[in-house]
């Protein structure tokens, strides 16, 4: 669980971020699962989408990847929200 401080840092740091990943009308797969963990691992911090054509709102697709990831949900505004998770091998952000 993030603290206040650390969760506006990380959204400080994620401001920049382009997503990487698109939710669209298919919803949260497991292959999408799979390459967000491996997202999550590589880089810590990830951007996502959730297209409007989505049958999934945003808050609740940060929520459902978060719980299955082991991650925290950073930010959601809009369609867009941001997942951290320190890496297990090489942790590059500090908090």
């Amino acid at each position: 669980m993030l603290t206040s401080k650390q969760r506006a840092y990380l959204r400080g740091l994620g401001n920049t971020l382009e997503p990487i990943f698109l939710i669209g009308k298919g919803g949260v797969t497991d292959n999408m699962i799979n390459d967000i963990d491996a997202a999550l691992e590589a880089r810590e911090l990830i951007k996502l989408k959730v297209l409007n054509n989505s049958l999934e709102e945003p808050r609740e697709a940060a929520n459902v990847i978060a719980d299955q990831l082991g991650a925290d949900v950073v930010q959601v505004i809009g369609g867009k929200f941001i997942l951290y998770r320190p890496s297990k091998e090489k942790p590059q952000i500090v908090l």
